[in-house]
């Protein structure tokens, strides 16, 4: 159970809510385990299939408090709210954001730079820890460099260049991104990113990788009643959740790409997880997708101080937090969108 942001989030999954008075009550195995008041609550989030009493439901209902089921995955199931009040003034500020290719380069440029940030500090770190393994030189010249595309961003007002100072950040770290592969060399290297179908094991990786990143931030910004399917950085299309790809963005390297390293470089996963069809393509074998979830949700847990929150939370709570604080920034109710800046 955590409070963050006036936002409950229930993370055992075999607990039942129920409500007494006007507090929410956590009940596991008819043990009362937590008692919060609902005065001060914008949002219940519960990851599990438990459920709540239907007294809570409408509790809920009534005071305008979302009620949102997640599996114990992650993914989105349902949100229980009651009179349309808040929900489509935010999508409505949303949807006008979107509309303005220069209101929406002024948000996207906010997730480019997490995403920049966060990956010149992967590179920083790996320069730190392994000085003997890595060029060190070439590691601090990317470093310097993404730095200065950094400084240009800063001015961007439209989304073309935007796009364009993205690629050459990402042609710079997609350049040394091998080296920080270190163990099993033979079997697992990274010639540049390749998808649809991905062509070698690492790039088998990232792909599932993203995708369940881009399934967690869907399901966060569903949660907090934003439209995962209208972006800004990431334009109308359908069937795409332009607005996940644009949060996970600054997630990217320091959430998916770090974890892919970690399970190469400590040898969890092997050469006889992948098998390479008659097209070429390289696939994960069943074996290893459930090593790969089972790694996946640990990682999930962890926990890491939140730079503009100041509260350690979870790595899986990330998204939430993000898909927050961007509906408080739509809302008015701050300056601007603080992207995750991981050092």
């Amino acid at each position: 159970m955590r409070k963050l942001l006036n936002s409950l989030f229930i993370t055992s999954p075999d607990v039942y809510l129920t409500l007494n008075g006007e507090n929410i009550v956590v009940k596991k195995e008819d043990e009362r385990i937590g008692r919060v008041p609902l005065h001060n609550l914008e949002a219940i989030y519960t990851f599990g299939y438990s459920g709540a009493s239907p007294a809570l439901m409408g509790a809920c209902a009534e005071k305008n408090i979302a009620l949102v089921f997640l599996t114990k995955h992650g993914r989105f199931i349902a949100r229980v709210i009651g009179e349309s009040r808040g929900n489509v003034v935010l999508r409505k500020a949303q949807y006008r954001a979107s509309d303005s290719e220069a209101t929406s380069a002024a948000i996207a440029k906010h997730f480019i730079i997490g995403k920049i940030f966060n990956n010149k500090w992967i590179l920083e770190r790996a320069t730190r820890d392994y000085p003997l393994r890595i060029d060190a030189d070439l590691f601090k010249d990317v470093s310097i460099k993404l730095s200065d595309i950094l400084s240009e961003i800063k001015k961007v007002t439209d989304l073309e260049e935007l796009r364009g100072h993205e690629g050459q950040a990402a042609i710079l770290y997609n350049k040394v991104f091998d080296q920080m592969i270190l163990q099993q060399k033979d079997t697992f290297f990274f010639k540049g990113r390749n998808r649809r179908p991905p062509l070698d094991n690492v790039n088998a990786m990232l792909s599932f990788a993203y995708t369940l990143l881009a399934s967690d931030a869907t399901a966060a910004l569903e949660a907090i009643g934003l439209d995962a399917y209208v972006g800004f950085l990431h334009r109308d299309r359908p069937g795409r959740a332009s607005l996940a790809l644009d949060v996970m963005e600054e997630l990217r390297g320091v959430y998916a790409d770090r974890f892919v390293l970690s399970l190469i470089n400590k040898k969890i996963v092997h050469k006889e997880d992948f098998l390479k069809k008659e097209n070429g393509a390289v696939i994960m074998t069943d074996e290893a997708r459930k090593k790969f979830l089972k790694a996946w949700q640990e990682r999930k847990q962890d926990k890491i101080k939140h730079p503009f929150l100041g509260e350690r939370i979870s790595w899986g709570l990330v998204p939430h937090a993000q898909a927050m604080l961007l509906a408080r920034y739509l809302r008015g109710d701050l300056d601007g969108y603080p992207p995750f800046l991981w050092k």
